[in-house]
């Protein structure tokens, strides 16, 4: 899989996606438009080593749904991510078996320096 998930209405996911070098030939997936399917979340579970990675602690719904305050387990993140967009941490960024998760400038200069 080539692909970028992200969401359009999110600044910094656009701002990551001008500085990619190489990207023609990805697929570029708006998540709230076209929501991630299971099939791709267990391929993401798979390159990332569990759902947690993939989850978002930075969202409005975790934050107003108390969720800091709770135990989540590997099939609560699942269920999360597969329930609202808005607990992918993204953008995802899939290149085959590579994955890059998250806005962080650490993970951003690894996908430039993957994909250069």
């Amino acid at each position: 899989m080539k692909a970028i998930f992200y969401l359009k209405t999110c600044d910094t996911c656009r701002k990551i996606i001008k500085s990619l070098p190489n990207i023609e030939g990805f697929t570029l997936r708006e998540i709230k438009t076209e929501p991630i399917t299971v099939k791709e979340l267990e391929e993401m579970h798979r390159l990332a080593g569990s759902y947690e990675a993939l989850f978002s602690r930075k969202a409005t719904l975790y934050k107003e749904r108390g969720m800091k305050d709770m135990t989540l387990n590997e099939a609560d993140y699942k269920t999360y991510i597969l329930e609202h967009y808005t607990f992918l941490s993204r953008p995802v960024i899939v290149d085959g078996d590579k994955i890059f998760v998250g806005n962080s400038k650490a993970v951003v200069a690894e996908a430039i320096a993957h994909l250069s």
